[in-house]
C-alpha cells in the first residue's frame, strides 16, 4: 500500500495528453499539405471520450529496438508483456485488462488486426514505429472504427508526413542479448512543387532473455504521392518478415527460482511416446512469416467546408511454423503405423516435425465524407473489407519412419472468409459557447466462414478423428454512442458519454472451445465521465468509468497447442475504475509526470470448468474427457490488476536529456477463480535513459544515449497461463476431487542496456 500511495496517480480524461516536455520543432520541416489520412475515426479535443495522443518525438525518444507496445507503456491503464523476455519478438499489449484482440488496430484508418484471430502480430511489421507520425489511444469504446469494434481500446496510428526538403537519417543501436537494430530513412522533399517520395529499411535482431529465444526481423516503408492544392493522391506500401524462435511456452514456479530463462520449446525426448529424457532442442524450431501492406489514400477538397477521404488497401500474408513433437500419434497426422527390425510390434507413436501453413488475402476499402463548419462537426464514413485465409499443415519429418513420407502430404486443410462491412455517421455540435454535443450511431455486418479440417483431434467423437469445421456465422450489430463535452473556461473542461460495442468471436473461440459448443457475440455498455484541467505548469484529469458487459470473452488462463490465451463468455460482467493523471513542468528543465487506474473487475455468478483426470496411486494416468464445475462467485477477471501506476521524471537542458521511467502493478490472476497460487505477484520497475543531441558542419543533428533497462534487476514476470485440473481417484467421479494447479509464467530480463546513435542530415 505504501508504493501505491507514494504513486498517486491519474489518467488524461478527453483530449488530455500529459507529454515529458514541450515538444520541440521537428527536424524535417512539414510542408503544410491537406495530406492524405484518413482520420475521420480519431478523438479531438471535444469528443467525449477518453484518450492519449502520442506524437513522434515521443516516439523516437523509446524507439530503439523494442516493439510498439513497449512504446506506448507509460500511458494510462497499460500493460505489455514479451514472450522473449526483452520486448523484441512476440509481444502484446492489454489495456484496462482486455486483451490485444480487443483493442481495435488501425493505420490511416485502415485495419490493422488480423480479421479471424482479431490479433495484432507486431512481431509482422517491425519498427513501425519509425514511419509514424503519431499514435492515438482511446480507452474504452471510443469512437466508431473500422475493422473489428474495440472492447477495451483503440489504436490509431498515422504514417509519417511527407516532408517538403531533402532528408536522410541512419540509427542503429546495441545492447544486451546482442540485440541490435539498424534504421536508414531517406526522402526527396518536395519535387516540382507536386511530388514527393520517401522510404525506410530496417533491421533488427536478439538473441533474447530466454534460452534461443531469437528474433530475426526485417521491414520497409516506402510512400509517395502528389499533393495538389485540392486534390492529393498518396501511395503507400510497407511490411516485414519475421523469423524467430518459439519462445511460447511458459516456466514453472521452480524453473523461476532456479532456471528463469529456460525454454522448453523445441525440447528432444530420447524416446518415442513423449516420457522419455531430454537429449536437447530441435534448432529449427521457427517460425516464418512475411506480411506486405498495400495503401492508396485520396483526399478532395470541395471547399472550405466539405472534404472527402477514400483508401483502398490490401494485404498479403504467408508463412509457416515448424515445431519438433515428441510422442505423437500418427493416426492424427493421416500417417500409417510402422514396424522397426527390433520390434514386432506395429509404431503408432513417435517423434516428428510438422509445419503448420497460413495464406492470408485482405481487401477493401473505406471513406469518410466531412463536414465542418463554426457549430458543427461531421461525418459520415464506413468501409467494406473481404478476408480469406488458407490454414494447413505438413509433416516433413518422422523418426525412424519406414513407410513413404510425402513432404507434400497435408494432414489438415480448412479455409477462413470473411466479410465486415459498417457505416457511421457521427457528429459533434456546438449547443453554447462552451457545451457541445456528440453523437456516432455505427452499424456493422459480419459474415464468417470456416470449412474443412482444423488440426486438433477430436477425442469425443466416434470414431475419433480431427476436428470438422462447418461454421457459417451472420452478425448484425448497432452500435450508438453520445455524450457532452463543456468547456468551462480556458482551465477547467469535462465531460460525460455513453456507448455500445458489440463484437464477434474470434477464429480461436470457435476453435479451440469444446467441440459441442459455439461462442457467442459480445456486448460493451460503457459509461465515462471526466475532468481537466490546465494550466501554462500543470495539468490534472480524471476519468471514471464502468463498462458493463453481457457474455463477455475473459481469458481463462489456459493456453492452445502454440501458446495463444483461450477466452470463454462470461454471462455478466463488469470493469469499473478511476484513471488519474498529473503533470507538473517546474521550470524550464525539469518535469513530472504520473498515472495510474485503479480498478475493480468482477465477473458475476462465476461458474468456470476444468478437465478431469484420474488419479491412481498418487499418479496422473487418464484424461476422462470430461469436466467438472466450479463456483468461483463474483471471482475477479483475469489478467486484471486492481491497480497500473506511471511516473516519468524528466530532466534536460541544452541538448542533455535524463528520465526515470517507474511503473507499478498489483497482483493479476491467471485465472478466474482468484486464487493466488495462480497469479503473478505485483511488481516495481524502473528504467533510466540518458541522451544528448548536438548539431555538426555536416549535419542537421546527431543523437546520442543509452537506456538501462530493469535498472533495479527486479525479478518479475508480466504473462501466464494455467492448465488446472479436477483429479479424482481411480477416476471414480462418485467421490471428491482435488483440483491441481500447474501455472507457467513467462519472465522478463533483468538488468539490461541498449545504446544508441542517429544521424541525420
Amino acid at each position: 500500500m505504501k508504493k501505491i500511495g507514494l504513486m498517486a496517480v491519474a489518467l488524461l480524461g478527453a483530449g488530455i495528453t500529459v507529454y515529458a516536455q514541450t515538444s520541440a520543432k521537428d527536424s524535417m520541416k512539414v510542408v503544410n499539405l491537406q495530406e492524405v489520412q484518413v482520420v475521420s475515426t480519431r478523438a479531438t479535443a471535444k469528443t467525449p471520450v477518453a484518450f492519449t495522443n502520442v506524437k513522434r518525438e515521443q516516439i523516437s525518444k523509446q524507439n530503439f529496438g523494442q516493439d510498439i507496445p513497449f512504446l506506448l507503456s507509460t500511458t494510462p491503464s497499460v500493460l505489455t508483456t514479451s514472450d522473449a523476455g526483452a520486448g523484441v519478438g512476440y509481444t502484446t499489449i492489454r489495456v484496462r485488462g482486455t486483451d490485444a484482440t480487443r483493442i481495435n488496430v488501425t493505420a490511416n484508418g485502415i485495419p490493422m488486426n488480423d480479421s479471424e484471430s482479431h490479433a495484432i502480430f507486431w512481431v509482422n511489421t517491425p519498427d513501425f514505429a519509425s514511419s509514424l507520425e503519431d499514435m492515438q489511444i482511446q480507452r474504452g469504446a471510443g469512437t466508431s472504427t473500422n475493422g473489428s469494434g474495440a472492447f477495451g481500446a483503440s489504436i490509431n496510428m498515422r504514417t509519417q508526413s511527407i516532408s517538403s526538403k531533402p532528408y536522410a537519417e541512419v540509427s542503429g543501436s546495441y545492447g544486451s542479448f546482442n540485440t541490435h537494430k539498424e534504421t536508414v530513412k531517406v526522402g526527396t522533399g518536395l519535387i516540382n512543387k507536386y511530388w514527393a517520395f520517401d522510404a525506410r529499411l530496417s533491421n533488427i535482431q536478439s538473441d533474447g532473455y530466454r534460452d534461443r529465444a531469437s528474433s530475426d526481423l526485417k521491414s520497409y516503408f516506402v510512400q509517395g504521392g502528389y499533393f495538389g492544392e485540392n486534390t492529393t493522391v498518396k501511395f503507400i506500401s510497407f511490411g516485414g518478415k519475421e523469423k524467430t524462435y518459439h519462445a511460447w511456452d511458459g516456466i514453472s514456479k521452480e524453473q523461476l527460482e532456479n532456471n528463469r530463462t529456460y525454454n522448453p520449446n523445441g525440447i528432444i525426448l530420447d524416446d518415442n511416446i513423449g516420457k522419455g529424457n531430454p537429449i536437447g532442442f530441435y534448432d529449427d524450431q521457427m517460425d516464418n512469416y512475411r506480411q506486405t501492406h498495400y495503401q492508396l489514400l485520396l483526399n478532395h477538397i470541395f471547399s472550405p467546408t466539405w472534404n472527402l477521404n477514400i483508401a483502398f488497401h490490401y494485404t498479403n500474408g504467408f508463412g509457416y511454423y515448424q515445431e519438433y513433437k515428441n510422442g505423437r500419434s500418427l493416426e492424427e497426422y493421416g500417417l500409417k503405423p510402422f514396424y522397426l527390425p527390433s520390434n514386432s510390434e506395429p509404431q503408432k507413436k513417435t517423434n516428428l516435425v510438422r509445419q503448420k501453413l497460413v495464406d492470408s488475402d485482405f481487401g477493401g476499402g473505406i471513406f469518410s465524407l466531412n463536414y465542418q463548419n463554426e457549430k458543427l462537426n461531421a461525418s459520415f464514413g464506413g468501409g467494406l473489407n473481404r478476408y480469406s485465409n488458407d490454414h494447413y499443415g505438413k509433416v516433413i519429418w518422422v523418426k525412424n519412419y519406414t513407410e513413404q513420407l510425402d513432404p507434400e502430404h497435408e494432414y489438415y486443410r480448412n479455409k477462413g472468409g470473411k466479410t465486415d462491412g459498417n457505416i457511421y455517421l457521427k457528429a459533434n455540435y456546438q449547443l453554447t459557447g462552451g457545451l457541445s454535443a456528440y453523437a456516432d450511431l455505427q452499424y456493422r455486418y459480419i459474415h464468417y466462414t470456416i470449412d474443412g479440417d482444423n488440426d486438433k483431434w477430436d477425442y469425443t467423437a466416434t470414431p475419433e478423428h480431427l476436428q470438422r469445421l462447418d461454421i457459417r456465422e451472420n452478425f448484425s450489430f448497432f452500435n450508438p454512442k453520445a455524450g457532452l463535452f463543456w468547456q468551462i473556461n480556458s482551465n477547467h473542461s469535462a465531460y460525460a458519454s455513453f456507448s455500445v460495442a458489440q463484437k464477434e468471436p474470434t477464429r480461436n473461440n470457435y476453435t479451440d472451445g469444446m467441440f459441442d459448443q459455439y461462442p457467442k457475440a459480445e456486448k460493451l455498455l460503457d459509461y465515462e465521465l471526466g475532468y481537466t484541467y490546465r494550466n501554462e505548469w500543470f495539468t490534472a484529469g480524471v476519468n471514471l468509468y464502468y463498462m458493463d458487459y453481457t457474455d463477455q470473452l475473459v481469458l481463462n488462463g489456459k493456453t492452445n497447442d502454440i501458446g495463444e490465451a483461450m477466452a470463454e463468455n462470461v454471462k455478466d460482467s463488469y470493469r469499473m475504475g478511476i484513471e488519474l493523471a498529473l503533470g507538473a513542468k517546474f521550470n524550464d528543465w525539469l518535469r513530472w509526470d504520473i498515472n495510474g487506474t485503479w480498478s475493480k473487475n468482477r465477473i458475476k455468478d462465476y461458474v468456470g470448468y476444468v478437465y478431469d483426470e484420474s488419479l491412481v496411486n498418487g499418479e496422473i494416468v487418464d484424461n476422462l474427457w470430461t469436466q467438472t464445475a466450479i463456483k468461483g462467485g463474483n471471482s475477479p477477471i483475469a489478467f486484471s490488476p486492481s491497480f497500473i501506476g506511471n511516473s516519468l521524471i524528466t530532466l534536460g537542458s541544452n541538448g542533455l536529456e535524463i528520465s526515470l521511467q517507474s511503473q507499478y502493478v498489483s497482483r493479476q490472476y491467471l485465472d478466474n477463480f482468484g486464487t493466488k497460487e495462480n497469479s503473478l505477484d505485483a511488481y516495481f520497475v524502473n528504467h533510466l535513459s540518458a541522451s544528448y543531441s548536438f548539431k555538426t558542419r555536416h549535419t542537421k543533428g546527431i543523437t546520442i544515449g543509452a537506456t538501462v533497462y530493469n535498472l533495479f534487476d527486479t525479478k518479475y514476470e508480466t504473462n501466464g497461463y494455467s492448465q488446472s485440473v479436477a483429479l479424482y481417484e481411480n477416476g471414480d467421479k462418485t467421490k471428491a476431487y482435488v483440483i491441481k494447479h500447474d501455472p507457467r509464467f513467462y519472465p522478463m530480463a533483468g538488468t539490461n542496456i541498449l545504446a544508441h546513435i542517429t544521424f541525420r542530415f
